[in-house]
């Protein structure tokens, strides 16, 4: 027996009526914040061109974009809101930690690179 999967997305609040629909919505909202995505990458807008936490606010843009597709594709298309909690969690949880480990590092060896090329050899003593 086929199990049903739940015809909605952004936590209910847009419902749809047969999976083929609700793939049409994912879809089309993938494509809407990959847009987004292009358009920022193009004009590349001064007013986020300021740096947070290390980093322009751009990238940091384009790293929750990403983020948000990435939960959607898992979410949606590979069902993972069908699954078991444990499993939905063991993936969640693992994901969340590289996704932080990946920017610390990010920051870490990025800005130190950067530095090394600014202002030439620099040692760190830890």
């Amino acid at each position: 027996m086929a199990q049903e999967h739940k015809l909605e997305i952004f936590r209910g609040l847009v419902k749809f009526k047969s999976n083929t629909q609700k793939i049409w919505g994912v879809l089309i909202f993938l494509t809407i914040v990959t847009v987004i995505e292009v358009v920022l990458g193009i004009f590349k807008p001064e007013s986020l061109m300021g740096y947070v936490l290390g980093m322009k606010a751009l990238n940091w843009i384009f790293i929750i974009l990403t983020i948000v597709k990435a939960y959607y594709i898992t979410w949606d298309f590979m069902h993972m809101r069908d699954e078991a909690k444990g499993l939905r969690r063991a993936v969640v949880w693992t994901t969340i930690f590289l996704i932080l480990y990946l920017v610390f590092i990010l920051l870490q060896e990025g800005g130190y690179v950067f530095r090394v090329y600014d202002q030439g050899y620099i040692t760190r003593d830890f």
